[in-house]
């Protein structure tokens, strides 16, 4: 089975959920704990909440696999986004609350984490990569919208309830800072939303690494709280009333990227 599923689009915007995933393969599921199989870190039905994207031209990059088999926003070797922070592993060790992912003893070593890279994570990254390279191609401009989610309390990353909306732009790397001040500007109007820009999500490795603005590529990431748009407990559940007053805010950041776009062609 293929590793990731592509929708390629119209219009110079790349959208990109790499920890949309939950299959486990049966090999790394057996080894698992009971309640990691309920792959309780995953960005839960991210996928629906922009299911309006390909109406916009954009292209959707999404994997099969969880964030539990390989982290797909992580950097191959594994070293740290957050030095001084809790970070997670490449392929992690402990669910966010810190219960263990393996049973003792059965954890990964070293040769199957290498494994699991060449079989999970180079392939989307290869895709991620094309896709980015025709978008440049066709529009001169290529754009990539990283589309995340995490629950608002998580205490091992972060104190307190995390802001609704938090854009991450690499501390203004990514991107051109006219594209931030814009995005910025649309969450500044959302009403009855928190937000926070470069708060304590930056942007992970795919932000930081694909984001050069100097090269026509701009890159952002938008961590939501999951309380916006679902139930935050097993077994969450999408709550289609609190998803249909939030994705309008989804759609107008997209709108504005692409609207940014073709202001500069």
């Amino acid at each position: 089975m293929q590793s990731f599923e592509i929708t390629q689009g119209t219009a110079p915007l790349l959208v990109s959920m790499p920890h949309n995933g939950t299959a486990i393969p049966e090999d790394i599921s057996e080894r698992m704990t009971a309640g990691a199989r309920r792959v309780p870190d995953t960005d839960w039905h991210v996928d629906r909440l922009y299911d309006f994207a390909g109406s916009l031209g954009a292209s959707v990059l999404k994997p099969v696999y969880s964030r539990y088999v390989i982290d797909l926003n992580r950097p191959p070797d594994g070293s740290v986004l957050y030095p001084g922070a809790n970070n997670t592993e490449l392929c992690p060790l402990s669910c966010f609350d810190m219960a263990p992912v393996y049973l003792e003893g059965r954890e990964p070593g070293p040769e199957e984490v290498l494994q699991r890279v060449e079989t999970y994570w180079r392939p989307y990254h290869r895709q991620m990569a094309r896709e980015l390279e025709r978008l440049k191609s066709e529009h001169g401009i290529a754009l990539l919208y990283e589309a995340h989610s995490i629950r608002s309390k998580v205490p091992r990353f972060f104190r307190g309830r995390l802001p609704d909306l938090n854009l991450g732009t690499a501390a203004g790397a990514s991107c051109a800072p006219r594209l931030e001040k814009l995005l910025r500007g649309v969450l500044d109007s959302a009403k009855g939303y928190t937000f926070k820009v470069n708060g304590r999500f930056k942007g992970g490795y795919n932000t930081r690494h694909y984001g050069k603005p100097s090269k026509n590529v701009h890159a952002v990431q938008l961590e939501q709280a999951q309380i916006s748009y679902m139930e935050e407990t097993f077994p969450f559940a999408y709550d289609e009333i609190r998803a249909k007053k939030v994705k309008p805010v989804l759609r107008q950041l997209l709108e504005t990227m692409l609207a940014w776009a073709g202001e500069r062609k």
